[in-house]
């Protein structure tokens, strides 16, 4: 049990989208500087007094590769924390170090958050043969031993949890997306398959009226009966696959033609849909996902809208290019989160598939908005 479980650490990749360094971590170097400047100016029993303040001075800089370099940066740290260590034992005298480079545990912290399972592995075997080093030369007590250890825990655990928490979080976008995916296939099979079924039954008839024609268009007819009945039989079985199984269901998705029924006058908000310009003849596609956008952004303006009072629905077609905006006029709720749940990240992923993008976000004189552009054709 515990070997595997090694071994799985062991395999762990670094954390996906690891951030490079901002301001906020130049200025947090920055103030480490000076800090570690006034105390080793400023407090009177340092030893090695321009030693160990170069040297804290010059770690504090490592921060800024925490991230993308974190094991480098722990061997670095501790390293020297260590070498220090062992040449005041050498030397006789008291432990030599300043207060400011307790930032060495937020190394720690970006080892277990950031690192691979290898780098996590080496990085606090390091730490750990540090630790000891310390131990050994400049004991001061059980408290003080077991405190150390105790706060070098809590900067693991810490980025272990925050680790776990975003990988959830990606996992579980991954799935939306995944799901966005099957959905869309979903459809395109429905609709395809449709007007497949309807060539299949023209070829059937065809063949029956084909006895007063040449041989040559019975035999056409019969390829592509048997054409169109196997790339049916095909489709089915990938959408099978896709769906774990669950029949196909040939109703119609909803569409543009459909906006309406969103549309209602009381009690509050009030739904107001509006559409302007040719919308009819678009591609099942496109169609269904103006319906499942000007759904979606309505289900959250009643959701998290507060003292929401009219909510404004607005299709346009021009230029080749349909423009969706949904809007309303509430107050969106401290106590709840803002409404970027998986179904408007589920939406964004649908419309980047169809070649859009979609935006959400308040608006400056109040209430949420969310604007959404796609193409009328879809490139074949």
């Amino acid at each position: 049990m515990i070997p595997s479980a090694l071994r799985s650490l062991w395999d762990e990749p670094r954390a996906a989208d690891t951030p490079e360094h901002t301001w906020r971590d130049r200025v947090l170097v920055g103030v480490l500087m000076v800090m570690a400047l006034l105390e080793g100016t400023l407090r009177e029993d340092v030893t090695w007094r321009p030693v160990v303040t170069i040297v804290t001075v010059g770690l504090a800089s490592v921060l800024l590769w925490r991230r993308t370099h974190p094991l480098v940066c722990v061997v670095v740290a501790f390293g020297i924390g260590t070498a220090l260590g062992l040449a005041s034992e050498l030397a006789g005298i008291p432990s030599v170090g300043l207060y400011t480079m307790s930032f060495i545990l937020v190394l720690v912290y970006a080892l277990v958050r950031w690192g691979s399972g290898r780098q996590i592995v080496i990085g606090l075997a390091v730490v750990a043969v540090a630790t000891v080093v310390s131990v050994t030369t400049d004991y001061t007590g059980p408290a003080e031993f077991f405190g150390g250890l105790a706060v070098l825990a809590a900067a693991s655990a810490g980025g272990a949890a925050l680790r776990y928490r975003a990988e959830s979080w990606r996992r579980a976008l991954d799935q939306v997306r995944s799901q966005e995916r099957v959905g869309l296939a979903r459809e395109l099979h429905d609709s395809v398959a449709h007007h497949v079924s309807a060539i299949t039954v023209q070829a059937q008839a065809g063949r029956s009226m084909a006895r007063k024609r040449p041989e040559a268009a019975l035999e056409a007819l019969s390829v592509i009966e048997g054409e169109a009945s196997r790339t049916l039989a095909e489709m089915r079985a990938m959408v099978r696959v896709l769906r774990d199984g669950a029949p196909a269901e040939y109703s119609p998705q909803p569409g543009c033609a459909d906006l309406m029924s969103l549309a209602r006058r009381g009690p509050d908000p009030v739904v107001d849909v509006e559409l302007a310009g040719d919308l009819a003849g678009l591609q099942p596609q496109v169609d269904a996902a103006v319906y499942r956008i000007a759904q979606e952004a309505l289900t959250n303006a009643l959701r998290h809208a507060r003292n929401a009072s009219r909510v404004e629905i607005r299709v346009a077609e021009g230029a080749g290019t349909l423009r969706i905006r949904v809007t309303d006029d509430g107050r969106i709720d401290p106590a709840r989160p803002a409404p970027h749940g998986f179904g408007l990240l589920g939406m964004t992923e649908r419309v980047r598939l169809l070649g859009g993008t979609l935006r959400a976000g308040p608006m400056p004189e109040g209430g949420w908005a969310v604007d959404a552009e796609l193409p009328t054709e879809i490139p074949r």
